[in-house]
C-alpha cells in the first residue's frame, strides 16, 4: 500500500478529482494549503497597494492505494495537474504500513 500526498493548484482540483475517479480511486482527502517552492511568492495590488505574499494558496490531495494502482494515480494527477507554468506543484509517494477501516475493524488493502 502507498500514500500519495499532491500539492497542486487550487483551480486544478474539479479536474483532477474527476479524473482520479475515471482511474478508481474511491477516496481522498483535500486540504486547502499555503506554501512556496521555487516560486517564491507572488506580487499582487489590493486596493491599489501593492503588496508581496510569500505564500501561495495550493490545495493537497491526500490519498491511500493499493501498490498496484500508484503508478496509475500519480501519473494521472501530473497529467491532469500540469499547466505548463512554475507552482504545478508536487507529488510524494510513501509506504503504508498498514490502514484500519474504524466502523468494521477490516485491516489492510480491503480497508481501503
Amino acid at each position: 500500500m502507498d500514500y500519495i500526498i499532491a500539492i497542486i493548484k487550487p483551480f486544478k482540483l474539479d479536474e483532477v478529482r474527476e479524473a482520479l475517479g475515471l482511474v478508481g480511486v474511491a477516496g481522498m482527502t483535500v486540504t486547502e494549503v499555503k506554501g512556496f517552492g521555487r516560486q517564491k511568492g507572488q506580487t499582487e495590488i489590493y486596493r491599489g497597494a501593492e503588496y508581496t505574499t510569500n505564500m501561495l494558496p495550493k490545495v493537497k490531495l491526500e490519498i491511500a492505494a493499493s501498490s498496484a494502482m500508484t503508478p496509475q494515480i500519480v501519473e494521472t494527477i501530473q497529467q491532469v495537474g500540469n499547466t505548463g507554468s512554475i507552482g504545478d506543484g508536487k507529488i510524494f509517494v510513501l509506504s503504508l504500513a498498514d490502514a484500519t477501516r474504524i466502523r468494521t475493524g477490516e485491516k489492510g488493502e480491503t480497508a481501503l
